[in-house]
């Protein structure tokens, strides 16, 4: 009933596999789509890596409390929220 299917990862661009016992698994958990990325891109997202297995993206804002670089593993928002250093952020939260 099932044959081995090659589909192309969204990740990294590969071609994988997505054998026949694969869905037949897929098929029996109900799921209803394939996968979308090679099996050493999905075991890269769930160590953290972020895509393509490189590090993560880290955004740079000005510290409210310090006026120093805050390092951030997000896109600060512009709508005024307020944004610390790792040592200010740590200040705040024993105060808060």
């Amino acid at each position: 009933m099932f044959e081995d299917k090659t589909l192309i990862c969204k990740e990294c661009g590969n071609e994988f596999i997505f054998t026949a016992g694969e869905q037949e698994f897929y098929a029996e958990k109900g799921f209803e789509n394939e996968p979308g990325r090679c099996k050493d891109c999905r075991e890269n997202r769930k160590r953290g890596g972020g895509g393509r297995g490189g590090e993560r993206e880290m955004f740079e804002a000005t510290c409210a409390a310090c006026g120093g670089i805050a390092r951030l593993p997000f896109r600060p928002r512009e709508d005024g929220r307020p944004v610390y250093c790792s040592d200010c952020f740590a200040r705040q939260k024993e105060n808060g």
